[in-house]
């Protein structure tokens, strides 16, 4: 029988774990809230079957520093069917290829930001999106992974650009409730990839027009019958009249 390697082997000390969080107390907004909880329910619903989808958990490239994270507001890594996870270590996982960043006032000082975007270039991820709930003229930032360097797109339209990893677009509307609101859209139609109450609603609407129709379908084959019937009666007379 043979020993497990590590049986085999004498150490001068103790492992000493690294501890890695995977919660901490942060203020938000109850509209940053619903931005990034609106955008991490559409990316569940469609990708769940083939991608990781992850809202405001810690994410670690670095085995030997626990300071070395970042919270995105939304990520995506394609290639495994979703999960449950309390943070997301790169070593394990790999790197999103997609993260987003919906900017807070807070946020949104320069100095802020710079440091969490040096993060990212170190992080890895292939697309990253920063979303500014203010900035109604210019709320979209994209940069993409080129030759190791994080490179900011030039956006032609403000309001809309590619969604690489996902072969979708990005389009920030003008919502009712909420105001700006990132959405992810079909790039050859222009429909948006709905949310769950949406997708609801439309399924509930789909539903109803079945009904409709299924209703519309028995009235036509009822009056087809009546019509028959009544052709059978006449035929019926008329043989009477004439015997």
């Amino acid at each position: 029988m043979t020993m497990d390697a590590h049986e085999q082997r004498r150490y001068r000390r103790a492992p000493v774990p690294v501890h890695f969080p995977t919660f901490a107390e942060m203020p938000e907004s109850k509209r940053h809230l619903e931005s990034r909880t609106t955008l991490y329910q559409i990316l569940k619903l469609a990708f769940a079957d083939r991608a990781c989808i992850g809202c405001d958990q810690f994410v670690y490239w670095d085995p030997t520093d626990p300071k070395a994270c970042l919270a995105p507001d939304a990520f995506l890594r394609l290639g495994a069917k979703d999960e449950l996870f309390a943070s997301w270590k790169v070593w394990e996982r790999g790197a999103p290829h997609l993260a987003v960043e919906v900017v807070s006032i807070h946020d949104s000082r320069d100095e802020v930001w710079e440091r969490k975007f040096d993060k990212y270039r170190r992080l890895g991820v292939r697309e990253l999106v920063l979303f500014d709930l203010e900035a109604h003229a210019a709320p979209l930032r994209v940069w993409d992974a080129v030759d190791g360097d994080l490179v900011e797109r030039e956006l032609i339209l403000p309001r809309r650009t590619q969604c690489g990893p996902l072969e979708l677009s990005w389009v920030v509307v003008d919502d009712e409730n909420v105001g700006l609101s990132l959405r992810l859209a079909d790039s050859a139609t222009g429909a948006f990839l709905p949310t769950p109450a949406e997708a609801e609603r439309e399924r509930a609407e789909a539903e109803r027009e079945r009904a409709e129709a299924e209703r519309e379908r028995a009235r036509a084959e009822r009056e087809r019958g009546e019509i028959r019937i009544r052709a059978l009666e006449e035929e019926l007379a008329r043989l009477k009249a004439s015997g």
